[in-house]
């Protein structure tokens, strides 16, 4: 395999299958070393800057937990502290920040604001997260699906993604099942499939998408899955008139143990990106559980999300697992493995 040496995450389809299965068996032994005490530093000296247009818990606290295991130096910019693509060009912020960090972590709303972050910096660009893609989270997804099925190769997974399909997950699960040869099934009301542009220029690619199913009978789509996979359907940001649209078409497709019992899988799991909306503990959950007369979770049952199928903590645990192994990969010419595997 080539050395991911320099080279930019800003969707899934950026690294191959075998650059992919590199980094989750990377992941695999930095976990353990972690775990163990032992981890060495490949990046001291290193300097990474942390751009955060939207708030995040996870993401943030993996990038700069991973960087700092590994000996490199991280700048975090929130919401409020940058000037970028307000008092200052992308095209000129990128350059600055090229000349002074070795590598540049966007968390936010455009992809072409990574694009340009890439152009204009000549450094290594990690996408945290846009409206498009979430390609991190989806490399911990996949390594924590491996985890659960370690007698099963990740084509032999199957896993059913449930609920608002036009969202930044759902985009990355289908751009990483068009190559990396996951069985996914997409299932969610017709208005909340993903949307034909998306699919459109996935289907360019020209792969043969035989593993990808949509339905929107959740019965047909949950049968004999490993995992089924939600996400929040609702934010803080969207007009109230949005969560009643989405949240009268979405809630048959909860999770919830009726439809792991649809699954006729005994060792089913769920995932879940996190934050979920399952009990009123939280002040949008709350919120939405009065003013919906909900008693029970909203994508999510309460009962399922704190049961032992959900492994949403174990999934995001490792969130700080890939991304270091991203790290390294990307910012170190150390190679780890040399088969494919």
């Amino acid at each position: 395999m080539k050395t991911l040496y320099q080279k930019s995450f800003l969707k899934f389809s950026d690294f191959t299958y075998e650059e992919i299965l590199y980094l989750i068996k990377l992941s695999k032994l930095v976990k353990r070393q972690k775990h163990n005490n032992t981890e060495q530093k490949h990046l001291k000296g290193k300097k990474i800057v942390l751009i955060f247009e939207k708030q995040s818990t996870r993401t943030r606290c993996a990038f700069e937990i991973a960087a700092n295991d590994q000996g490199a130096y991280t700048t975090y910019i929130g919401p409020n502290d940058t000037h970028i693509g307000y008092k200052e060009s992308i095209q000129d912020s990128a350059k600055i920040l090229g000349q002074m960090y070795d590598g540049i972590q966007y968390r936010g709303y455009y992809d072409n604001i990574l694009q340009n972050l890439k152009k204009y910096s000549n450094k290594p660009v990690w996408n945290g997260l846009t409206n498009t893609f979430h390609p991190t989270q989806i490399l911990a997804d996949l390594f924590t699906m491996i985890e659960a099925c370690p007698n099963k190769k990740l084509q032999d997974i199957r896993c059913a993604y449930v609920g608002d399909a036009q969202n930044n997950i759902a985009n990355t699960l289908l751009d990483a099942a068009t190559f990396m040869k996951l069985k996914i099934n997409i299932i969610s009301p017709k208005i909340y499939q993903p949307k034909k542009i998306f699919l459109l220029k996935s289907n360019k690619k020209k792969i043969n998408n035989t593993n990808i199913s949509f339905t929107n009978d959740v019965k047909k789509g949950v049968e004999n899955v490993d995992f089924i996979y939600t996400d929040v359907w609702v934010s803080m940001g969207e007009n109230k008139d949005v969560w009643k649209k989405k949240i009268n078409a979405l809630y048959p497709y909860q999770v919830n143990q009726n439809m792991l019992d649809m699954t006729k899988n005994s060792n089913v799991k769920v995932l879940h990106c996190l934050p979920a909306l399952h009990d009123k503990q939280s002040s949008l959950g709350l919120e939405i559980h009065n003013q919906f007369n909900i008693n029970n979770g909203l994508e999510i049952s309460n009962e399922v999300f704190n049961s032992p199928v959900n492994i949403s903590f174990q999934q995001s645990e490792n969130r700080l697992h890939t991304i270091k192994a991203l790290l390294i990969s990307c910012l170190s010419k150390k190679i780890f493995f040399k088969n494919k595997n």
